[in-house]
């Protein structure tokens, strides 16, 4: 009685481990569909605080997907060199133009007393 048991017990298991790796009609399991970034960044304007605040990665088996958050790095890292190199171009200009005002109040000859007293 007790191997007809541990017969049949086979039986079911192979029948269950057939069933799921693909047996019936020799097809195997579809391909999941691996979890992509659904709210990436903008590709049509700059990255704002609110997108990066949105910004989830899906989880991968491991943690997160590293394509995915390359990316996101990439496009932020490039970002904030564009607008750094923005800051400092502005930043030349202000200097450009107070030394220019500076030398133009320079130039200026200082009012006369006598001139206020007419």
């Amino acid at each position: 009685m007790f191997l007809f048991l541990v017969v049949a017990l086979a039986v079911v298991v192979g029948a269950v481990t057939l069933a799921v790796v693909g047996g019936g009609d020799n097809a195997p399991l579809p391909e999941a569909a691996p979890e992509r970034l659904q709210d990436s960044l903008p590709p049509d304007r700059p990255v704002g605080r609110a997108d990066v605040d949105r910004l989830r990665f899906p989880l991968a088996a491991r943690g997160y997907r590293m394509a995915d958050v390359d990316d996101a790095l990439g496009r932020l890292a490039a970002e904030l060199d564009e607008r750094d190199a923005r800051i400092a171009d502005l930043e030349s200009a202000l200097a450009g133009a107070r030394a220019a005002a500076a030398h133009l109040s320079a130039d200026k000859p200082a009012p006369h007393p006598e001139d206020d007293q007419r």
